[in-house]
């Protein structure tokens, strides 16, 4: 058998180059310059496909084999014979490869990240299946090997509400040729139409993760990450606009298409957000992405699958599409309406904090994980600035306390200069009359959202947690929240905890802000509704903080009524007395939520692996700039000298 191999002398470093093909195809995938790593590697999993809403639109893989191996494009012509690894100490391994029918073409003008999609149409798109023979190569059996839905045993005793939810849990299991690779948004069995409840989606997908790697089961997780990985490359179309590279579906379903009479095979269906209420891009699919990736080698200790050259690759994609320069003056990410949890419309366009705090994460995570190359330095320092600028912001302008609400209420407008205090023009009146009796002498939070002229003064549970455990907030901001959640216990937890926002939008600002949207009412849904799935969120969060009697409280509470309930997704009503009038019953991340809560409280020193301190690195980054741009004083020195 004809074999090849392509050296060029200046390539020979460190670095791990290859060359694929096979019968019928073109080279499918080459290692990213400077990567140093491999490419995935499959076990002998049945041979899947992907599935696209338009079979015979062309998708291609945009690489930079021919800049890396120094082929000119007009020879880079179609290769009928297996491949060969080359390794910086000469070790050849041979690899056979499987029906893959792909090609490869440069990508000149992009000086930021390397590009990569799928060509082909559902017939004959196939991943990348390699056997090895090769003793070096990183074992990837995970992806191959049997069907293993179950998990491990619990190090700790188990309450029968617990072993009940572990076993809603593994029944929510969705397999994809055999491999498990998530779990259905819902499962509830007297559901006759599910909508899309019966899919995969990658935010709701989050605590179930989490729980399985804490209970010592990362098989899930790992293909988890890698097919959502290979479907972050498909392209995504509405109305024949397609939006940035690097964007991860909001969910996935596994389809079976029938091939011919004989045969049929499953296929993963993503959707991006064409098929979704209002057509919205999910902008925190790839934050929870990376925040996963980060989470799986912390509770593994495997770090080998950050260090992928496709992981890599995919990493660096999703930073590109966020850190893309555009005509904001803010360092806050602009999102569109329902681009996150809440996912309909609900006001929070603009720079919404659940987002910034979900991106400040990935950010922090990215720079733990990225591949250390002369190629990453200026996307390392891109990371950095970012950081920097986008902590000062949220710190300096999110933020509300007593002290802070007298100021805004003293404020002048229509000031013009680089020393003005009021920098967003923000009027006195737009603070609502409810703020001023409910925000507690010594507690606060980071508002909703922060515009031109607007501040949305809405508590937002999930973006004022994530914003705790990222260390996005200064310690003493962290601990003011934690002490307003306690002292509205009611308002915020009540008879279920919590509320995915506080107040609810009624009247007149509901039918203006929601559109009169039916589902949004008042104190439903995202409208003030109670949702079980932030307890995790909140538990870590308290962990942190050194508050766990708190997060102890909130579990207890949940755990008397959940199972009674059917693990519902969320609750009506100020208190959440009531079940939601459209929840789904035996939500997968309601039965999660609670699982991975009981877990951190039993594992506290596992749970710090989970979330972030203050990194003062970050600190030093700010204070380049006091000088120069008219900023007169930076939260960091209050955060350095905080307990």
């Amino acid at each position: 058998m004809n074999t090849i191999a392509l050296i060029r002398n200046r390539a020979m470093k460190s670095i791990r180059r290859i060359l694929i093909s096979s019968r019928n195809s073109s080279p499918f995938l080459s290692t990213p310059a400077n990567s140093g790593h491999a490419p995935p590697i499959a076990g002998n999993s049945p041979r899947p496909r992907f599935n696209h809403h338009q079979p015979l639109q062309m998708h291609r893989i945009k690489g930079i084999t021919q800049k890396v191996l120094g082929l000119p494009y007009s020879n880079f012509a179609p290769l009928t014979m297996p491949f060969i690894l080359i390794t910086s100490n000469r070790d050849v391994s041979t690899f056979k490869v499987r029906n893959c029918s792909t090609s490869v073409e440069s990508r000149g003008h992009d000086n930021n990240f390397e590009r990569i999609y799928v060509q082909g149409g559902m017939n004959n798109v196939k991943p990348l299946v390699v056997e090895s023979s090769h003793e070096d190569v990183t074992d990837e059996r995970n992806l191959g090997g049997e069907v293993n839905a179950s998990v491990g045993k619990s190090k700790w005793e188990e309450s029968d509400v617990e072993k009940q939810a572990w076993k809603l849990l593994q029944g929510a299991v969705v397999t994809y040729c055999g491999n498990p690779v998530g779990t259905v948004a819902a499962n509830d069995p007297g559901d006759k139409l599910p909508l899309n409840y019966d899919q995969v989606f990658l935010r709701d997908f989050i605590p179930s993760a989490l729980a399985f790697l804490l209970r010592g089961e990362s098989e899930i997780v790992k293909n988890f990450l890698l097919h959502t990985l290979q479907l972050q490359s498909w392209e995504k179309t509405v109305d024949c606009y397609s939006p940035g590279q690097g964007l991860m579906p909001a969910s996935f379903k596994v389809r079976t298409v029938a091939l011919d009479e004989d045969k049929r095979e499953e296929v993963l269906d993503p959707d991006f957000g064409e098929s979704a209420i209002g057509r919205v891009a999910p902008v925190d699919s790839g934050l929870w992405w990376i925040i996963l990736l980060r989470a799986y080698g912390k509770l593994t200790g495997d770090c080998s699958l950050q260090e992928r050259a496709d992981v890599q690759t995919g990493l660096k994609m999703i930073l590109n599409l966020c850190l893309t320069d555009g005509f904001d003056m803010f360092p806050s990410l602009l999102v569109t309406d329902g681009s996150c949890m809440i996912d309909r419309r609900m006001g929070i366009h603009g720079h919404p904090l659940e987002i910034q705090a979900l991106f400040y994460s990935a950010l922090r995570c990215s720079r733990e994980m990225l591949v250390v190359t002369e190629g990453t330095d200026n996307l390392i320092r891109a990371i950095n600035n970012r950081l920097s600028a986008l902590s000062f912001h949220i710190r300096e302008y999110y933020w509300v306390d007593m002290k802070k609400m007298n100021e805004i209420y003293r404020y002048k407008t229509e000031e013009y200069s680089m020393d003005a205090i009021n920098k967003f023009n923000i009027y006195p009146e737009q603070i609502p009359p409810w703020l001023m009796d409910w925000i507690p002498e010594e507690g606060g939070y980071l508002i909703g959202n922060l515009q031109p002229a607007h501040m949305d003064f809405r508590f937002f549970t999930l973006g004022n947690l994530w914003s705790i455990v990222s260390s996005l907030g200064t310690p003493r901001q962290n601990q003011a929240t934690l002490n307003l959640i306690e002292a509205k216990w009611d308002d915020l937890v009540g008879h279920m905890p919590l509320k995915i926002c506080y107040p609810a939008l009624d009247n007149e600002e509901w039918r203006i802000t929601t559109g009169s949207d039916p589902k949004n009412t008042p104190w439903s849904y995202h409208n003030g509704g109670s949702w079980p799935t932030l307890l995790w969120q909140f538990t870590l969060a308290c962990i942190k903080m050194g508050r766990t009697e708190l997060a102890q409280k909130a579990v207890a509470l949940a755990e008397k009524r959940l199972p009674v309930d059917s693990w519902p997704e969320y609750y009506d009503t100020r208190t959440g007395k009531f079940i939601g009038k459209q929840a789904r019953m035996y939500q997968t991340w309601t039965i999660a939520g609670f699982l991975t809560s009981k877990m951190l409280l039993k594992d506290p020193e596992t749970a710090s692996r989970l979330f972030w301190e203050e990194d003062y690195e970050l600190l030093d980054i700010c204070v380049c700039g006091l000088s120069k741009n008219g900023r007169k004083r930076c939260s960091r020195g209050a955060a350095r000298n905080a307990p």
